[in-house]
């Protein structure tokens, strides 16, 4: 058995155990750990685990792992976190960072009290889903509603309507396993409500629903903008906090917030 120093921080109420690898000392066995560490009854409790690491082609390297053992590819608030604790620890200065993801190496640009990611370009076209006509092809009737595809670093499907006090988590699971999904998706519902947005996200990989989830807000306002219901500057409001989205001609930038929780030590019996 051995001890795993670790520490706690979230983005928007999107928790996230933070493993420091960039020291040469690493957990063999990823996906059991984060299995036990994100129980929120016998483990830490969190959404996820990222794992920080040394990178030959970025400043950083982040892997981020789910509670279901499952690597996603992309996280925007663990990006934001990640880099925040970097900047905490001493292993990069604020201002311009960059990060490895299995999505590919993200621009950060770190400031006092919040964090900017370089999302990179939205992505909608998706041979899974039929084409039916310009413009349209990413839409596809689903389980009873319109769902809209994109994938922000991750595969997301978007609804839009008044779903602010339903329950969404039989739909949501409807919808993030169908095969139209090869990879699965995250489901974000979404509000519209002038140029600010609400949303509400199901997390493939955590199987529930979140507080926020960044690569879902970039997905709800990305496809807002694309239907012409909002602008390129977006506010989007979340059950954990809010963050800003910027679209631009080639990348969609994230704004919000990276908090410290707490510090501690994790027994590891065993990988």
């Amino acid at each position: 058995m051995r001890t795993i120093p670790f520490v706690k921080m979230h983005g928007n109420g999107n928790d996230f155990i933070i493993v420091d690898e960039s020291n040469g000392a690493v957990v063999k066995s990823k996906s059991s750990f984060a299995t036990r560490a994100c129980d929120r009854r016998f483990g830490i409790g969190a959404d996820g685990v990222l794992f920080l690491s040394r990178s030959s082609s970025a400043d950083l390297g982040m892997r981020l792992f789910q509670p279901d053992g499952s690597e996603a590819e992309m996280c925007g608030n663990g990006i934001r976190c990640l880099v925040m604790f970097a900047v905490d620890a001493g292993y990069v200065k604020r201002g311009s960072v960059t990060v490895k993801t299995k999505a590919g190496v993200r621009g950060v640009t770190a400031k006092k009290s919040s964090v900017i990611v370089d999302m990179g370009k939205p992505r909608f076209a998706r041979s899974a889903i039929p084409a039916r006509g310009t413009g349209d092809e990413f839409v596809e009737n689903m389980h009873g509603v319109v769902v809209s595809a994109v994938n922000t670093g991750v595969p997301h499907a978007v609804i839009f309507g008044d779903l602010a006090d339903v329950d969404i988590a039989d739909l949501a699971e409807k919808i993030r396993f169908d095969p139209v999904f090869p990879h699965g998706a995250n489901v974000n519902f979404v509000k519209v409500d002038g140029n600010t947005l609400f949303v509400r996200t199901y997390e493939r990989g955590v199987e529930h629903e979140t507080l926020s989830c960044g690569t879902g807000a970039v997905a709800a306002a990305a496809v807002a903008n694309q239907m012409g219901l909002i602008g390129t500057r977006v506010t989007v409001n979340t059950l954990g906090g809010s963050l800003k989205i910027t679209l631009k001609k080639d990348s969609a930038f994230m704004e919000g917030p990276a908090e410290l929780v707490y510090k501690g030590t994790y027994l590891l019996k065993r990988g």
